[in-house]
């Protein structure tokens, strides 16, 4: 775990706030620096470990077999950078297969390795909000390739399925939950610097949850947590949390949360 700090010289409601981001490492650069130039500190610390597949046969496939498919689905930026590292170093992507992804950071992802005309919701960056779009509804016939880690949710494969498509998912990735060592955390709690969590997945909650001992999760209950989904929010109220904040999608609604609510309690 680290901390990011760097001299702003607006005050904001954010400023000197210690702001705890759990996103992956490889993730979490963009809604670091958003913070930092908000004068807050951002305290790193990832509740979800991405790693490559040892056994990369099953991107290779895909590769092969990618002039066949209609759609292929990206479930997130690790999905996209962990599968087209491995694709495009065999092959260029073929023009007629579409591609859909969910919200701006897998945008920029895909961006990154040159693919622009995407799929994806503008408004709710989640799978019901992808599954809503046009494109998606007339799907009879058409063959579509989900590229994820290995688990989560089923609702894009079931739903794709249910109306018409061939679907087969495709493991471009493993998650696990870190051994990272929450003393650091700990500290800031007990010194009464600790501001704020950020939450940006179930599984990750699941997993900070579990990485805290039983001290932490008292803090953890009566500490604002900020989350872009409903459904994040749910499982922070079965766990107890009291402080729960729920906030615009992605970065940009996190940080927009984050300057709402501490302007508030700063009145």
């Amino acid at each position: 775990m680290k901390k990011l700090s760097e001299a702003v010289s607006t005050r904001t409601a954010l400023s000197g706030r210690h702001i705890v981001v759990t996103r992956p490492a490889e993730q979490c650069e963009h809604l670091a620096a958003a913070l930092v130039e908000q004068g807050a500190h951002p305290v790193l610390f990832p509740v979800l470990a991405i790693s490559a597949l040892d056994d990369v046969s099953p991107l290779l496939d895909a590769a092969i077999r990618l002039d066949g498919i209609d759609l292929a689905v990206f479930v997130s930026p690790n999905a996209i950078a962990k599968s087209l590292e491995v694709i495009l170093s065999r092959r260029s992507w073929p023009a007629q297969v579409r591609v859909a992804a969910i919200g701006k950071s897998s945008e920029r992802e895909l961006e990154r390795f040159g693919i622009r005309e995407v799929i994806a919701p503008q408004d709710r960056f989640d799978s019901e909000a992808l599954l809503a779009l046009p494109e998606l509804q007339e799907m009879q016939g058409r063959k579509v390739l989900i590229f994820r880690g290995d688990g989560g949710r089923d609702v894009v494969f079931d739903t794709l399925q249910a109306r018409g498509a061939t679907v087969e998912y495709v493991t471009a990735y493993r998650r696990s939950k870190p051994k990272t060592d929450p003393s650091p955390l700990l500290k800031l709690w007990d010194d009464g610097h600790l501001d704020a969590v950020t939450l940006t997945s179930s599984e990750g909650l699941r997993n900070l949850w579990e990485m805290l001992p039983r001290l932490g999760r008292s803090w953890l209950k009566q500490t604002p947590v900020f989350v872009p989904h409903v459904r994040i929010a749910e499982q922070a109220r079965a766990l107890g949390l009291s402080r729960i904040e729920l906030t615009g999608p992605a970065d940009d609604g996190l940080v927009a949360g984050l300057l709402s609510y501490f302007s508030r309690h700063d009145a």
